[in-house]
């Protein structure tokens, strides 16, 4: 017999509706008794503005159920909601980190999780971006991101003040954080701003943190003196050799992976490429990691199937079953020529929107 609860207790301008109902104890039972109900109000400067859970506690015969109620605001308050860059600045180039009004957001969000955002109007591209910080206090979320293409483009020439269309999360996920021991975090390129929340959510867990950032040269480094105050040991490599080591990030997880004792775990942001060699790497070492796939996307919810991976030979969506994922389970020539699928429309794109921006700083 499957336990069900229509229970809708109202809160300030909100209404609750039960998200999960999990069960615990014997799949049997004849009745229930609601023992206790415990409700509470987050506030802040703005007056009421959230309702945090509703906790019930059916018991029958020393048996415990427990059912976890999430409160959505209603459509009005939604659509009230504005997303203004608060503030933007450059961290490298073509690289771009700017922080969002997203209150509801910027409270709910986990390490590992990301947001859709759309530019202008309904008819805009939607990107995935994970979310590299978060300031609930302020009702900010931070986002990094790299100018390769037409949206990318267009969000790094916005200013501080302009509004985005929308911004939907917190989605996917969240990274399992716990003491797992020694963990090694390795990213590639812009993979860095996704691993920061990660890498200091696994620090208070708490755990060693090995680090081993890469780049292609140092001018494209970034978020060196954030991963240096969260790790134990901080590693960097570079394509060329003009900063730090010369190397490929595979290299020095080769020689952590040698170490007495090994790594206990293991997580890899980047590239494709780069995260199905490092998962190469750790399986001769039998050690367990976990790569964040940043596939095609569209909806971020399931529904598209843009972006659809193969996983332990069965298909997965990176956007409700992940972003994160073992990675000595995933498919990644297949994943690889699936992000090429659109190549040649999102070079034309990108050349056009470049093409057809003002050229005399009116636009500015």
């Amino acid at each position: 017999m499957s336990l069900y609860s229509s229970l809708r207790i109202r809160g300030p301008n909100y209404f609750p509706t039960i998200s999960t109902l999990r069960r615990l104890g014997s799949k049997t039972h004849k009745k229930t008794l609601i023992h206790a109900i415990k409700y509470t109000n987050l506030l802040d400067q703005r007056g009421p503005v959230s309702t945090q859970c509703v906790e019930l506690a059916l018991t029958t015969r020393s048996r415990l159920y427990t059912i976890d109620v999430s409160f959505i605001p209603n459509r009005k308050e939604l659509t009230q909601v504005p997303h203004k860059i608060v503030s933007k600045s450059q961290l490298a180039e073509n690289i771009f980190t700017a922080d969002i009004e997203a209150p509801l957001i910027a409270r709910a969000r986990k390490p590992g999780q990301f947001v859709i955002v759309i530019i202008s109007n309904e008819y805009s591209e939607r990107i995935p971006l994970t979310i590299a910080d978060a300031d609930p206090q302020q009702g900010t979320i931070r986002l990094i991101w790299q100018r390769i293409g037409k949206t990318t483009a267009e969000l790094a020439d916005m200013k501080v003040g302009d509004e985005l269309a929308a911004v939907a999360g917190p989605l996917g996920k969240p990274t399992h954080i716990k003491n797992f021991g020694t963990v090694v975090c390795v990213s590639g390129g812009i993979g860095s701003a996704p691993m920061l929340p990660i890498a200091r959510a696994l620090k208070k867990a708490p755990n060693k943190i090995i680090t081993i950032l890469g780049a292609r040269t140092k001018d494209l480094l970034v978020l060196e003196d954030d991963f240096a105050h969260t790790s134990d040991e901080l590693i960097i490599t570079t394509d060329d050799g003009s900063y730090g080591r010369k190397a490929l990030v595979t290299e020095p997880l080769k020689e952590l992976c040698q170490r007495n004792p090994k790594p206990d775990q293991v997580l890899a942001i980047g590239p494709a490429i780069m995260m199905k060699y490092c998962c190469e790497v750790t399986k001769k070492f039998n050690i367990p990691i976990q790569v964040s796939l940043n596939t095609i996307m569209v909806d971020g919810t399931g529904m598209c199937g843009g972006c659809r991976i193969e996983y332990d030979g069965q298909p997965k969506f990176v956007c409700v079953d992940g972003p994160e994922f073992d990675g000595h389970k995933v498919n990644f020539d297949l994943m690889i020529k699936r992000l090429d699928a659109y190549k040649n429309q999102e070079q034309k794109a990108h050349r056009l929107y470049e093409k057809q921006r003002c050229k005399i700083g009116l636009d500015k």
